[in-house]
């Protein structure tokens, strides 16, 4: 009887964590393949503040978004 809640107790703490770390991954791996900004967006960002990036400055803050995601 106690051996059996223990057991089920146990699976589903597995489960738990199991899940926790397959969803991570997938999330992960989504926003690898489908980033929620681009360099589009940055530029569309910076021309309407008015201002006209070149593509070194449209690196550099995607380099900040990069680290800043990690």
């Amino acid at each position: 009887m106690i051996g059996n809640i223990i057991c089920a107790v146990i699976g589903i703490l597995v489960g738990l964590v199991i899940g926790f770390f397959l969803a991570r991954h997938m999330m992960e791996k989504y926003l690898k393949k489908n980033p929620p900004i681009n360099e589009k967006m940055i530029e569309t960002m910076m021309s309407s503040m008015g201002r006209k990036p070149n593509k070194k400055q449209i690196n550099q803050v995607m380099q900040q978004m990069n680290r800043g995601m990690k």
